[in-house]
């Protein structure tokens, strides 16, 4: 009976222990161009961690609005254990959730997450970069965590780029100073500084710099379109993702480099320090503020002649871009229809007289595209309007050009997969995503009809584990499996196809009713129903020249 006593008390002991040794990881270290970075390789996944790895020169002091420098090599063991600052930016969008060490302007810093043993090489690479409409975002995002890719055998980088006043500013000061005599457009360049070290690096992560492939959603995705259209970029790319957006009238198009000095010297000269000399001087602090009084929503990209040399419908159809693999898509219900009708008032005479107002000469044509004869049908049709016209429509043109201007394959998607009850019944959806506490008088957000923008982001990355928001199904488990697995698939090997997968055919590039893969509980390919939309949208946006 004393040993058995004896032998339940060391049962128990080390049980405890065992459930006590929540930290798996021990220090491992990485040589790379720079010098040595030390993360965390992790005992139970086989993950090696490195986050806060710097790329470039910090962008404070002299090299405030300047294209990222290069990094000096370092002394030493440089830790890599901790995610970086984030860029600076305020709080714009409720839905997310940042894991960086605070906000500053020394912000150029990647994570890296990697299956590699010692010995692993040419692993296919992902670089997935943030959304956020170039104001807000962070590569630390819970939602865009690279481990769950990463288990599918594929190195998975984020990089963090500068936002808003610090990161798309031009002034007249700017381009005269700058080698290329431009400016703006910092936050992109930050972005091929990270492709262009992981051209370099990524080797020693186990990684193969000729697989890397692309990928981002919203802002994310409008800088995959930029990158996969500039000379700077182009080359250092094997395929891309897109996630709802691209640079293309109306969502983020470039504007001339003379109006974006104008817009940037009006802004310095209305906040009372007109010359360059004066803002350098200012703090971060002092911009911050001064930003934020000002009531911008960013400032617009650059076509600079430098990173950007003309608009991305003149440089697909010249055949300039990247021509790679592309798997692009967009959300069923981007936006609710109240953004297109003004307020949830879904009466055929408000229809009809919002639709009227938007589109006098031919609101016949708008009305036979997006019809409205019941309550539920002008809530769809309106939802499908302000949809396209936010972001669903341009990330369409990306999806025509490439198809009809390269010899690459291009998969297109429609996610419909509504998103499930919050977890926490006290919270309701807020009006820029995430949640908020539950109040008699608040605003009520329209139940949604459809999926919202953002909101496939942690279904593809595997990350419905990370986001503790939502009382997450089986079948939300099952969609984000198969959307997973469609874009590991397609990081591998240039084509999403696979076991256990219904098959997603490439769009012909003729055809006028294409292949769509709709991601859903049951997903499946059908032939795209309502393409007519885009068509005319084509020809109101001016892209179809």
């Amino acid at each position: 009976m004393k040993a058995y006593i004896l032998a339940a008390g060391i049962f128990t002991f080390f049980a405890t222990v065992t459930v006590a040794q929540t930290n798996n990881y021990f220090a491992v270290q990485t040589k790379i161009e720079n010098g040595i970075i030390e993360g965390n390789y992790d005992t139970k996944t086989g993950m090696q961690f490195y986050f806060g790895v710097p790329f470039a020169k910090p962008p404070i002091g002299p090299l405030r609005w300047k294209a990222p420098q290069p990094l000096e090599n370092w002394k030493g063991v440089l830790q890599t254990k901790k995610f970086g600052p984030r860029a600076v930016q305020g709080i714009v969008f409720g839905d997310m959730g940042s894991r960086s060490d605070g906000i500053s302007e020394d912000c150029l810093y990647l994570n890296v997450w990697t299956p590699a043993k010692r010995d692993t090489k040419n692993l296919p690479v992902l670089v997935y970069f943030y959304g956020g409409g170039y104001v807000a975002g962070d590569g630390a995002e819970p939602r865009y965590d690279g481990e769950s890719m990463a288990r599918k055998g594929i190195v998975v980088v984020t990089v963090n780029y500068r936002l808003g006043l610090f990161g798309f500013f031009a002034h007249p000061e700017l381009s005269a100073e700058a080698p290329y005599k431009a400016s703006g457009n910092y936050g992109l360049l930050d972005q091929q500084a990270g492709l262009k070290w992981v051209q370099k690096n990524i080797a020693a992560f186990g990684g193969d710099p000729k697989k890397v492939t692309i990928a981002g959603e919203s802002a994310g995705s409008i800088s995959v379109s930029y990158l996969m259209a500039s000379p700077l970029s182009k080359d250092l790319i094997a395929g891309a993702i897109g996630e709802s957006g691209a640079g293309i009238n109306p969502t983020l198009a470039p504007v001339s480099l003379a109006e974006a000095e104008k817009t940037g010297a009006e802004f310095a000269k209305k906040a009372g320090y007109p010359t360059l000399a004066e803002l350098r001087k200012l703090s971060t602090r002092d911009l911050f503020e001064i930003y934020q009084a000002s009531g911008r929503f960013g400032f617009p990209v650059v076509i600079d002649k430098y990173f950007l040399p003309a608009t991305l419908p003149e440089i697909f159809s010249a055949k300039k871009q990247a021509m790679v693999p592309l798997l692009l898509g967009w959300n069923s219900a981007e936006v609710p229809g109240m953004m297109f009708m003004m307020g949830p008032n879904y009466t055929k005479d408000a229809y009809v007289k919002r639709v009227q107002k938007e589109y006098p000469n031919n609101y016949e044509e708008v009305l036979k595209l997006y019809p409205g004869d019941s309550t539920k049908e002008i809530e769809w049709s309106a939802t499908q309007l302000a949809s396209d016209r936010f972001i669903a429509y341009s990330t369409w043109k990306w999806f025509d050009l490439h198809r009809k201007n390269s010899s690459q394959p291009v998969y297109r998607y429609l996610y419909s997969k509504l998103r499930p009850p919050l977890a926490d019944q006290n919270l309701t959806p807020g009006l820029a995503g995430g949640t908020v506490k539950k109040e008699q008088n608040a605003f009520k957000m329209p139940e949604p009809i459809g999926a919202p923008h953002a909101c496939e982001i942690e279904y593809c990355m595997g990350n419905l584990h990370l986001i503790k928001d939502y009382a997450w199904t089986a079948d939300d488990y099952k969609v984000s499996e198969t959307m997973q697995n469609f874009f590991a698939n397609f990081i591998i090997n240039g084509n999403p196809n696979g076991k256990n997968l219904p098959e997603w055919p490439a769009a012909k590039p003729a055809d006028t009713n294409p292949d769509v893969m709709v991601l859903n509980v049951e997903s499946k390919s059908i032939k795209a129903p309502d393409d007519a939309r885009y068509i005319f949208l084509d020809k109101a946006y001016g892209n179809n020249k």
